[in-house]
């Protein structure tokens, strides 16, 4: 049967440990041939510049084919369903689907009526997985051993899959996890929270800063994005001289999430996320598939 990845807990911890060596060896650039012959699809119903490019130079740096669904010239716009659409490209016997969705659970549904891997390349607020993956390596390797450690994560936690993801994969590597924001950003658990970043900025080893998902809200509730950059954008003032360093998933908004002066420090490892995230993609979809007795040809009912 095929793996999935859709949220971080499909994977066990000392899997992840695996992904995450699998994945440094991979940092040497160089090309492989462990998927060839095989064929990734991806299909994003929301917009991508990071996820969407790594997934696809990870497939060829391992030696696969990529082909990318255009969802404004796919049957979608002309009423197929989702389902369908699934059905159609299953039976074209593709490895791996990546698929991204403005819905929440989009990713596991799609799961069920499908003979390939399916990798979620995010789905709504609920999550990110290979974001989280990748954060995870940035941390460790800056930080090393991540027990009894501490992150601040900062901003519109409340809409951000990102944030659900790290929230679960960094506790389980033994980070302490704590949220800053307004509260009407901050989700409804048993984490720690504070209302500014410098209540807690002299205990923290990393900052993970967020974009305000604009997007995601019915309502305005910010009276505007430059009163909200008073508050959380952080700065070299903010940051100090202390050893802290700072993570973004992307995209920045530059001088509300991060200022411009801490995105040139090089505390900042904004870069470097996106270099270990081709890295990790790699390591996901080499792990999914070469691990999975997928069959190359399954019919699945028509729905």
């Amino acid at each position: 049967m095929p793996r999935h990845l859709i949220e971080t807990t499909d994977f066990s911890k000392q899997e992840i440990q695996k992904i995450l060596d699998l994945a440094e060896q991979f940092l040497d650039g160089k090309m492989r041939n462990t998927l060839k012959d095989h064929i990734i699809i991806t299909i994003f119903f929301e917009n991508s510049t990071r996820t969407l490019s790594s997934f696809e130079v990870a497939t060829k740096r391992l030696g696969g084919s990529v082909v990318r669904l255009d969802v404004s010239r796919s049957s979608t716009s002309k009423g197929e369903t989702l389902f369908d659409t699934a059905a159609n490209l299953n039976a074209m016997s593709p490895s791996a689907i990546v698929v991204r969705h403005k819905s929440s659970g989009v990713p596991n549904i799609l799961s069920r009526y499908v003979s390939c891997s399916i990798v979620n390349g995010g789905d709504g607020a609920h999550a990110h997985p290979t974001q989280a993956l990748l954060d995870l390596l940035t941390l460790k390797k800056h930080l090393g051993n991540l027990e009894e450690k501490k992150i601040a994560i900062v901003g519109d936690i409340k809409s951000s899959r990102v944030a659900n993801s790290n929230i679960e994969l960094l506790s389980r590597f033994g980070m302490e996890v704590i949220l800053i924001g307004p509260p009407h950003f901050i989700p409804k658990n048993q984490l720690r929270h504070h209302l500014y970043l410098k209540e807690v900025i002299d205990e923290v080893d990393a900052v993970m800063s967020l974009r305000t998902q604009t997007e995601r809200h019915n309502l305005p509730v910010y009276s505007s994005l430059k009163d909200y950059a008073n508050d959380y954008c952080i700065t070299r003032e903010m940051l100090g001289e202390r050893d802290i360093i700072l993570l973004h998933p992307g995209p920045v908004h530059r001088n509300i999430d991060i200022s411009d002066e801490m995105l040139k420090d090089p505390r900042c490892k904004v870069l470097e996320q996106v270099t270990h995230g081709v890295a990790i993609r790699m390591a996901v979809l080499e792990t999914l598939i070469t691990q999975s007795d997928t069959p190359k040809v399954q019919n699945f009912p028509y729905f």
